[in-house]
């Protein structure tokens, strides 16, 4: 499906998010930095390491915004026209469609899927940790809003219904091995982009914008991963978290648009603009990922068709 976003030519230089030295070094530094620890004698050093990663972190996220810029200006700035556009993404955005997903689901055989599953849980942030970062101080209707979701990413109290075990639980059963030196650095640049906007406050409006559009769009994405599973003869326990993320996101999406931005975008016209460009700058980043997760699983399909 065709996009009805456009943009603009590539720069001749290496776009920041295939910048595989960048990625990993901000991917590493991400999970150190977000890792809970305990009080360090070289205190400084570290502040000084986190002021230049925040220096690489910040001009990244920027490139990414200023390719977002044209196509969020479009968007409307009242809260009835901004719902309705910010809903079309899930047809019309950058990504939608791919048809990464509907090979998945119906031909792609294991050792494509366990590739293509690698690169998915290398590149994945935490939903749970990113909504957690980006309410604080959040008005009280959106904070509510977040503060659900985010009992539902728990499991609401079930440890066995904590959907970040279940990912874990899937990596083990398919025997995978996600690392930052193995995964593609438009993977890594999805993740990093994520953190970036939900760990600064500047680009909190820009995070709720990108964390709501996962759940637009991830239903369908996740219906083709969980049936590409089932055709592979995996049960259901393995498929959980991809079975539940086709059908929970359906419901979590209605309510984040409606109790989150909706409200959001009433009280401040301004943010429109700001959620537009992260949901933006999250599908692009996805977009960047299908098409080289095709480039490479599909090489070998396309030279023989080429015979």
């Amino acid at each position: 499906m065709a996009s009805i976003f456009q943009w603009g030519p590539a720069p001749a230089a290496t776009h920041p998010a295939a910048d595989a030295f960048l990625q990993r070094r901000l991917a590493r530094w991400n999970r150190d930095r977000l890792a809970p620890q305990l009080p360090a004698a070289d205190w400084q050093a570290e502040i000084d390491r986190d002021a230049e990663m925040r220096h690489l972190e910040v001009a990244f996220l920027e490139t990414l915004r200023r390719e977002a810029a044209r196509a969020a200006a479009e968007a409307p700035t009242d809260a009835d026209g901004f719902i309705a556009w910010y809903e079309g993404l899930k047809e019309r955005g950058p990504g939608q469609g791919d048809p990464l997903f509907p090979w998945l689901a119906e031909e792609a055989p294991l050792a494509d899927l366990r590739w293509f599953l690698e690169q998915e849980a290398a590149g994945e942030a935490g939903f749970d940790d990113l909504v957690a970062m980006t309410q604080v101080k959040f008005p009280k209707r959106a904070k509510l809003e977040l503060a659900r979701n985010y009992w539902d990413e728990m499991g609401r109290g079930n440890p066995k219904g904590m959907h970040g075990p279940m990912l874990d639980a899937l990596v083990t059963a398919l025997d995978l091995e996600p690392t930052i030196d193995d995964t593609l650095p438009e993977s890594l640049a999805l993740a990093n982009a994520m953190t970036a906007m939900a760990t600064n406050r500047r680009y909190a409006w820009h995070s709720v914008g990108a964390l709501g559009v996962i759940e637009l769009t991830a239903p369908g994405r996740s219906g083709c991963t969980a049936a590409a599973l089932r055709r592979l003869g995996f049960p259901p326990k393995v498929r959980r978290y991809f079975d539940l993320h086709a059908s929970l996101d359906v419901r979590h999406s209605a309510a984040w648009n409606a109790e989150a931005l909706r409200p959001l975008v009433e009280e401040d016209l301004a943010r429109a603009r700001a959620i537009a460009e992260g949901a933006l700058i999250r599908l692009a980043c996805g977009a960047r990922c299908y098409e080289l997760y095709r480039a490479r699983l599909w090489r070998g399909r396309i030279a023989v068709a080429g015979k």
